[in-house]
């Protein structure tokens, strides 16, 4: 057993350990139950060798760069494309190929400046294309024919609320939400919302998603620990500060801090550009950031 497998192994120890006392006291709830008792499986996994046996991931990499080469470029510039001109996005998620692109960009084979620009145009035009269809079609086509592609009267209604609500700001940050990606552009059209308010918002919005995922895909494919960690790191934060009392002590000790001259002088920028520029930006799109991480957690 090597040292890092034994440390696993007494990882996994004590994390049963604090689990089991959580446990017998209620103070945690399903959810970290559950994510405790993953973890403790995966460390012993790990242990006792079984990851060992995997592909290892960056050769995985090397080699879907290598079949696709070039053809990366028509490959996610079309299903960008389709994503939301043909609604194939309530079946078939279009980040999954736009982060493929990322990532074969990454190895060396494709330019990542085109591929977002590509991605970008594509993205864009299919939205135009709803959009015109919307405008054309009109509302009953979708209900009559939305059951083809898993359009239920309620998911469109779920989606028409929304826009009703949100206007141009759906169109902006519903491109990084599933069913508000795929729906919204038709959606706009068939409520005759002008062609000139919908494009500047839509520009931004498929510009913005296909930079986010492409170097998402770009920056994975070269930095696979790194990656993890930070989505770990940014998971932990997440569920500690959304406590009303974790929050409270942080702002205790930011307080604290800036009693220290030297210290003050990162601090005092610091929450100045949250409380002017961060926390603005949060209340004005923060029923779609809501939204969304409704659908990316359990239980919602």
């Amino acid at each position: 057993m090597s040292g890092l497998e034994l440390l696993a192994l007494i990882s996994a120890v004590v994390l049963l350990g604090v689990t089991a006392m959580r446990w017998r006291s209620t103070s945690s709830g399903t959810e970290e139950r559950v994510l405790c008792l993953l973890g403790v499986g995966g460390l012993l996994l790990y242990a006792f060798g079984v990851f060992a046996h995997l592909p290892n991931p960056e050769a995985v990499l090397e080699n879907v760069a290598s079949a696709l080469g070039e053809w990366t470029y028509l490959f996610v510039g079309v299903l960008a494309f389709l994503e939301t001109g043909a609604f194939v996005g309530l079946v078939a998620p279009g980040e999954a190929a736009v982060v493929v692109g990322g990532v074969v960009a990454g190895q060396g084979v494709i330019d990542i400046r085109l591929l977002i620009g590509i991605v970008w145009f594509a993205a864009f035009m299919g939205d135009s294309v709803s959009f015109y269809f919307g405008r054309r079609l009109g509302r009953e086509f979708m209900v009559k024919h939305g059951a083809r592609v898993k359009i239920t009267e309620e998911r469109l209604g779920q989606v028409e609320r929304y826009m009703h609500e949100h206007g141009g700001k759906t169109i902006l940050i519903g491109r990084f939400i599933g069913l508000v990606r795929a729906l919204a552009p038709f959606i706009a059209g068939s409520s005759k919302m002008p062609y000139r308010r919908f494009m500047p918002y839509d520009i931004i919005g498929s510009g913005l998603w296909a930079t986010f995922f492409c170097l998402l895909g770009y920056v994975f494919s070269n930095n696979i620990d790194a990656v993890a960690a930070v989505i770990v790191a940014i998971v932990y934060l997440i569920r500690r500060f959304r406590k009303p009392e974790e929050r409270a002590k942080l702002v205790a000790w930011l307080d604290e801090q800036e009693e220290h001259p030297r210290r003050a002088r990162l601090i005092k920028p610091m929450r100045g550009f949250f409380t002017r520029v961060a926390l603005p930006v949060y209340r004005f799109f923060g029923p779609q950031l809501e939204f969304a991480w409704a659908r990316l957690t359990p239980g919602n």
